[in-house]
């Protein structure tokens, strides 16, 4: 070995017992051999209080119970899902956008209106206006606040129900918003 290199080793030999020394006056905490473990919760946000429409710049917002004020119809339904019948009670959705400027008997650019309506949980369903019109298509859609003849609980407050349809697929349950806008 040249002299150089064995002044190099001797050099790097003694940081290393230099670093060997301070970590027995220091020791480091010991990692516990087993694995520790928390519960984490994720927890579905709320719907809020109250469902809004926008249609332009325009808006509105309703609550179960403002809704539970206005004229309700009642529609049975078939749940694909579950197989069975159902009853929902709730207000047509047109009677909420009308009162925003969207027309109930839409005519010529009105049929260029849709609807995005949205839950809590960003499920999102799309309906044109001739679909949620009663003078253009004979299918209803609603926003439900009650199913055989009780609050709804399970699904939210409100549900966006459609009459007419194989399968609830554009159901939207915990209905927290709906939007119209205009194709181009």
């Amino acid at each position: 070995m040249k002299p150089s290199s064995v002044a190099t080793a001797i050099i790097l030999g003694s940081l290393s017992l230099g670093v060997l020394a301070a970590r027995s006056q220091n020791p480091q905490p010991q990692m516990p051999m087993e694995p520790q473990t928390s519960l984490v919760t994720t927890q579905v946000p709320a719907p809020p209080e109250a469902l809004k429409i926008t249609f332009g710049d325009k808006s509105a917002s309703w609550t179960v119970a403002t809704l539970a004020n206005l004229p309700h119809v009642t529609v049975t339904v078939y749940n694909e899902h579950i197989k069975a019948n159902e009853t929902y009670s709730g207000v047509p959705l047109i009677a909420l956008l009308t009162p925003l400027g969207v027309n109930d008997k839409p005519r010529g650019k009105d049929l260029r209106l849709y609807v995005v309506a949205e839950g809590s949980d960003l499920y999102e369903a799309v309906f044109s206006s001739g679909e949620i019109t009663p003078e253009v298509n004979s299918s209803t859609v609603i926003v439900a606040d009650t199913e055989n003849g009780k609050p709804l609980t399970g699904d939210g407050p409100l549900k966006l129900i459609a009459t007419g349809e194989k399968r609830p697929a554009r159901w939207v349950r915990s209905l927290v918003a709906i939007k119209v806008f205009a194709a181009e």
